[in-house]
């Protein structure tokens, strides 16, 4: 079943699609861009599994949406297991018969570091999540999408992944792996039905953003200006790019690395 897009707006920020009888992955889905990705599949009618590896919240999570009427299903994974992404992605399908979107989120961020001393395990953590974890994920659910011929899949890269910022050049070698590994996986599945891209995010009003202002890690007011929104983007707008990714209106697209990011890399 192919999803449809409706062409009805509920606020300038949320346009409504309709995935009724689809089925969305999510991972690091137990809060922040994660949780908002999950939540707007939900209510556009999707199936979502949430995958997380902190047990406690993604079942509160996924709860939330089954409260709401919706169905969810919580898994707990650490991604830079393979072994455990495998096993996550099978479940989601034996609980829901296929799998048709899939949104790879999981990730970390990592104390800001001179290049010439960061350390080798620092730079083997923040790869290992965030780019080795984006693989493993994406390599299972290619193995059931190429088997029904169809599929979306939206990696999360960074604007990170689309420029350099001092002090940051191992989480930036992790984003900019990123778009590489879209991009290439993109040309090769293409012909087979199956649409793979990449949001690149500026900075988001999450947790963990605020946890690094906290930290003296970032400046809220200057970051806010290095936008030209002259504002942080909230989860959900991440989340609405994510889905318009997955939906027909984006059929045309694939092998992207989207800035959703308040024009910061336009300037």
């Amino acid at each position: 079943m192919t999803p449809t897009l409706t062409p009805r707006w509920k606020t300038p920020h949320e346009p409504t699609y309709d995935f009724t009888g689809q089925v969305a992955f999510v991972t690091g889905a137990s809060s922040r861009m994660g949780l908002a990705t999950a939540r707007a599949f939900a209510r556009a009618g999707a199936a979502v599994a949430l995958t997380d590896i902190n047990e406690e919240a993604v079942n509160a999570a996924a709860k939330h949406l089954t409260d709401e009427g919706h169905q969810a299903l919580a898994l707990v994974c650490d991604v830079t297991d393979e072994d455990q992404v495998a096993a996550a992605v099978d479940r989601a399908v034996e609980t829901f018969g296929r799998l048709d979107m899939a949104y790879n989120n999981a990730g970390i961020q990592i104390p800001p570091a001179d290049a010439a001393d960061e350390s080798a395990d620092q730079f083997d953590r923040v790869n290992a999540v965030n780019l080795r974890g984006i693989w493993a994920s994406m390599k299972h659910e290619l193995r059931h999408m190429r088997a029904q011929g169809s599929g979306a899949i939206v990696n999360c890269s960074s604007l990170g992944g689309l420029v350099g910022i001092p002090g940051r050049a191992s989480y930036h070698a992790s984003k900019h792996g990123v778009i590489g590994l879209t991009g290439s996986a993109a040309l090769g599945y293409a012909p087979r039905g199956i649409r793979i891209n990449a949001v690149c995010s500026g900075t988001i009003d999450t947790p963990m953003v605020r946890d690094m202002i906290a930290k003296g890690e970032l400046d809220r007011a200057e970051a806010e200006a290095h936008q030209p929104v002259n504002r942080l983007g909230p989860a959900e707008e991440i989340a609405q790019a994510v889905l318009w990714l997955c939906s027909p209106g984006a059929g045309f697209v694939l092998g992207v690395a989207l800035p959703v990011d308040g024009g910061y890399v336009a300037q």
